[in-house]
């Protein structure tokens, strides 16, 4: 039997990222197809996610995003950039308004990363993240601290 050599993830070195470096945006789009498939994997099968009647019952606009789905969509700009997301340390969010997915068009959630702060002694970075959704920002206080090489 004959294995083939495993691919390594390259990890971005400490020395290449500066204060004030802006990372590539991002956009994730979201669908009410995925808001079911992620129902399914985090067991949140809350019916604002899924059910445009329930949901506007309850004085929504329309279904909305998981919170937790936003939050790490917003996060995989950051371990994208940094190559492993194994090397983001820590995360953290407030939660400004709801992404509302409509039916017809579900919803984009842009995302966009500017580095706030570089530790030469830990080799740790702090990403300030700016998500969006129809033009409304849906996170606030969106950093996450990552680990570099």
């Amino acid at each position: 039997m004959s294995t083939q050599p495993r691919d390594h993830t390259t990890v971005r070195a400490f020395d290449s990222v500066s204060v004030g470096d802006v990372l590539p945006p991002q956009t994730v789009h979201v669908d009410r197809a995925r808001l079911v498939q992620y129902a399914g994997a985090s067991l949140d099968r809350n019916r604002i996610h899924w059910d445009e009647p329930f949901a506007k019952k309850v004085g929504l606009p329309d279904v909305i995003a998981h919170g937790m789905f936003t939050m790490g969509s917003a996060v995989t700009l950051v371990t994208d950039w940094v190559g492993d997301a194994g090397r983001v340390v820590e995360y953290g969010v407030r939660f400004t308004r709801p992404v509302v997915v409509p039916y017809d068009t579900g919803a984009d959630i842009e995302v966009s990363g500017l580095v706030k702060s570089a530790d030469p002694e830990t080799k740790q970075v702090t990403v300030e993240l700016t998500a969006t959704a129809a033009g409304e920002k849906v996170l606030g206080r969106a950093l996450a601290v990552a680990r570099l090489d």
